[in-house]
């Protein structure tokens, strides 16, 4: 299809608005540099009007106030219309921040509309409870929307990481303040387009595009935000809460960074699914994801044999033109991100890692962000691309001897997102798994799971957990209502 046009001012209260000052930024692709369009760069003036538009339409219950049928319906016409407009919304992404477009259309459109359908689902499925009480009494237990909730997302995952969010806040009624990251905020905008047309009322999903320091600050220290949802760095992650706490003590839930080990044993059931797990992992999304294994702990006796298929498959995943159809790896995000994973690649090589394939920059011809898929063997846990997360398409290798020991350096990190597990050995699986201080832990498999399971982390990977009826609990209250009951019979 032909690229799309953009619009890239706000919507807020069913409109697409400039920003209060009038000012914008440049939409830069980094498939090859060129401007996509320019956006609203909105600030504290125009988060006050969505926040204020949200909250009307809260309090006047047009969304909340719904038969929840009602609102299920409209969500499954949310996720109906996202899959109707899919080639258009993965084109969008991919031109916005640089995945292959075959991965953002199969992926990414299918687990947006997806999460919004099953939410949707479960609107009218979720139970409230009664509690056991004497004759005298009735005592329920009920569910009920936090209010206004301030939603603000990366740039790895764009619309998958905005319907994680928004689609369980949504169908548990409550009113959405988004804002994108300002490195990919187009699909964000297009998403709420399609949310009116599926029938979600003016005001109560509103897009606010904008740099952190200006429109993400205000929404998470705005006094009438009652919830604000983060994912993004740790470092940004520990500021939200800390706003959180300074304003009126909104509900802050945070998915944060990660530094995920990815374990096999000698005894893996099947090395060649393990090995392509291990580099289809790390290597998909250019590396640009939170959960990615990055730290790859190989039992001695079979790591020379693992890494010689490894390098097999390097070649298969050479960076091209993420608009191409057959492109398995497009481009880093921007120049900035860019610049950030060769410092880390500089840092392995200078602390003494050995570089068996990448290292890179690659076609910079053509103007865009791309870098080597990159392995590094002989990395020791106190080197710098062991310990930080990187973001980008570089796998770090350790080997090991001891189960004990490989446990306790999987465990010797900031992070605690997710963790994966190779062996035959049951009883192996499930010591390591339950030792593991990991939000989920894979056995003989990588990311294969689904919206029915909760995904969040430990430690400094944060608060919450996304995904799954658990996510509930993040937008909604809980509240106890006793009844005195004195009966005449």
């Amino acid at each position: 299809m032909q690229d799309p046009t953009f619009d890239g001012r706000a919507l807020i209260n069913g409109r697409r608005v400039a920003a209060a000052s009038a000012q914008v930024f440049d939409c830069v692709s980094p498939v090859d540099g060129r401007v996509l369009t320019q956006v609203a760069r909105c600030d504290a003036a125009d988060v006050d009007l969505a926040v204020a538009a949200a909250r009307a339409a809260f309090e006047d219950h047009r969304w909340s106030g719904m038969a929840p049928a009602q609102r299920k319906r409209v969500m499954v016409r949310f996720a109906d219309l996202v899959q109707q407009h899919g080639d258009e919304l993965a084109l969008t992404e991919t031109l916005d921040m640089g995945k292959p477009v075959k991965y953002a259309r199969a992926v990414d459109v299918n687990s947006a509309a997806n999460c919004l359908r099953w939410y949707g689902e479960a609107t009218d499925k979720v139970y409230d409870e009664i509690a056991p009480t004497p004759r005298t009494a009735l005592a329920l237990i009920t569910r009920e929307p936090v209010g206004v909730v301030g939603v603000i997302v990366p740039w790895n995952y764009p619309m998958i990481m905005a319907a994680w969010k928004i689609a369980p806040a949504l169908a548990a009624g409550n009113s959405v303040v988004l804002k994108p990251s300002e490195k990919s905020p187009l699909t964000a905008l297009r998403l709420a387009e399609l949310a009116l047309e599926a029938g979600i009322p003016e005001g109560v999903f509103n897009v606010v595009p904008g740099y952190g320091a200006e429109a993400g600050s205000p929404l998470a220290l705005h006094m009438d935000v009652d919830c604000i949802a983060f994912t993004g760095s740790t470092r940004v992650g520990k500021q939200i809460h800390v706003m959180a706490g300074q304003s009126n003590l909104k509900r802050a839930w945070t998915e944060l960074g990660g530094k995920s080990p990815n374990i096999v044993f000698a005894d893996c059931p099947n090395l060649d699914r393990a090995v392509q797990a291990a580099v289809g992992s790390i290597f998909f999304n250019q590396g640009e994801s939170c959960n990615a294994p990055s730290r790859l702990f190989v039992e001695a006796s079979i790591k020379e044999r693992f890494l010689e298929k490894a390098l097999a498959l390097v070649p298969a995943y050479a960076p091209a033109n993420p608009t191409h159809a057959d492109t398995v790896m497009g481009a880093l995000v921007d120049q900035v991100q860019m610049n950030t994973v060769l410092g880390y690649i500089a840092s392995g090589k200078a602390e003494g890692a050995k570089l068996l394939a990448g290292g890179g920059q690659a076609l910079a011809e053509t103007g865009g962000c791309y870098v080597e898929p990159t392995i590094f063997d002989g990395v020791k846990p106190e080197m710098t691309i062991a310990r930080e997360e990187i973001f980008g398409p570089v796998l770090s290798v350790l080997s090991f001897t001891d189960t004990a020991d490989v446990v306790r350096q999987a465990n010797a990190s900031v992070y605690g997102l997710q963790a994966g597990v190779w062996t035959a050995d049951l009883n192996k699986a499930h010591g390591v798994a339950r030792a593991l201080r990991a939000g989920t832990v894979h056995v003989n498999q990588y990311d294969e799971d689904d919206i029915t399971v909760p995904f969040g982390g430990y430690k400094q990977s944060g608060v919450g957990r996304d995904k799954s009826l658990h996510a509930f609990d993040k937008y909604t209250e809980t509240k106890t209502t006793w009844i005195r009951i004195d009966s005449p019979v």
